[in-house]
């Protein structure tokens, strides 16, 4: 929906009876069909790799694990954060099986 007045983007206002153009100000009344939503992410989203016929298939990397000092680890990238940042890097040792991230 757009600003009759400038052409701005109307945003429906806090109380939903009504939206304010983001660019002048102005109001118009009324029933908004506009919404408001609020979406996250949280770590349950984030994909991590627990079959062992998909961790064959990762490439591998020399990386030193935490917990048993083993030098190789397979990886992978997700885009955990904004597009406009680095992805994140996904290690799991070819050991123990030991998980961790690097942010780029």
């Amino acid at each position: 929906m757009f600003c009759s007045k400038c052409g701005g983007l109307m945003l429906p206002s806090k109380d939903k009876k009504g939206a304010k153009c983001a660019s002048c100000g102005y109001s118009e009344k009324g029933q908004s069909s506009l919404k408001i939503s609020e979406k996250g992410r949280n770590s349950e989203d984030i994909a991590v790799v627990d079959n062992k016929q998909e961790l064959d298939t990762l490439p591998k990397i020399k990386a030193t694990c935490n917990k048993c000092h083993n030098d190789e680890a397979y990886y992978w990238h997700v885009q955990t954060r904004a597009a406009d940042e680095p992805e994140t890097r996904f290690s799991r040792c070819t050991k123990c099986g030991h998980t961790w991230r690097s942010y780029g």
